[in-house]
């Protein structure tokens, strides 16, 4: 696996105060290929770890797979050498710098072409209501049937829960998180950092395929930002039933939350939080 963190020199400024030179730790990101049978698919910037989790969600979120039964393995694999850049998955030196992931489907599961246009990323390009659309029409299962409920006490903890968990974070101030929690106890399942919300979230979601529970159903999504489109169209092809964020979604987020029958919570923070579809799930008495 590749490194997490990485320090590099800084000048610390305080006005009133000497400057002062010191080391800071950073969050690393690098790119990842995913290769599906060895044919490149999609790169995407991403913390090093729980990179086969990553893969696997992908794959879930843009409707390639939706149990485990359909994912046979991954490997990381090394590529030759391009230069000093480790985008292709190797360094001048042709080591594995782990930045090429090879994923091998169950057969009979369709492969993906490489030419493919991928609607989950949000500047694919395809917008409003052809976006919902096409999340309608591939995922595998339905969220609005989900009978799950919570109560609001229950989900006023979860920022809290998942702050306290963020411990990368608390080195480098600069990693998104996700957290998968039981909406009926609210016990928290899994939890994932990442420099980009969207793969943190992808990485909870392949936890949970390599795990084989997907659907998510009866289950609470509490992210660290916002609510943007696609992590309620991840949560949606996971089967998650409430998605929650301690900051705004976004107006095509709210829009594909209502389509699909999906409790979208935002600025949950404190007591208090901001309800915009199926508020029938949050208990209050």
């Amino acid at each position: 696996m590749g490194r997490i963190t990485a320090r590099r020199p800084v000048v610390k400024i305080a006005l009133g105060s000497p400057a002062n030179r010191r080391a800071d730790t950073l969050a690393v990101e690098e790119p990842l290929e995913i290769r599906v049978g060895g044919v490149p698919l999609a790169v995407t910037m991403r913390t090093p770890g729980h990179d086969v989790e990553l893969a696997a969600g992908f794959l879930v979120s843009e409707g390639v797979i939706s149990h485990g039964g359909q994912f046979r393995s991954a490997i990381h694999c090394a590529s030759p050498a391009t230069g000093p850049s480790t985008r292709s998955g190797s360094g001048s030196g042709g080591e594995n710098t782990y930045n090429v992931l090879d994923v091998t489907l169950t057969p009979g599961v369709p492969v993906p072409t490489p030419n493919r246009n991928f609607y989950t990323t949000s500047s694919c390009g395809v917008c409003g209501k052809a976006s919902i659309d096409a999340v309608e029409t591939v995922s595998s299962y339905d969220v609005a049937i989900d009978a799950a409920t919570v109560d609001a006490l229950i989900l006023t903890g979860l920022p809290e829960q998942l702050r306290a968990q963020q411990t990368v974070f608390d080195k480098t101030g600069g990693l998104h998180a996700a957290a998968l929690f039981d909406a009926a106890t609210g016990e928290l399942l899994v939890l994932r950092e990442d420099v980009g919300r969207h793969n943190a979230v992808d990485k909870v979601i392949g936890w949970a395929l390599l795990d084989d529970r997907l659907p998510l159903s009866g289950t609470v999504l509490q992210v660290s930002g916002r609510a943007s489109f696609e992590l309620v169209q991840k949560a949606v092809m996971a089967g998650i039933p409430i998605l929650t964020a301690v900051s705004a979604p976004s107006s095509l987020a709210a829009e594909l939350a209502e389509a699909s029958g999906l409790t979208l919570v935002g600025f949950l923070r404190g007591r208090s939080m901001n309800i915009y579809t199926r508020p029938d799930r949050i208990v209050t008495v």
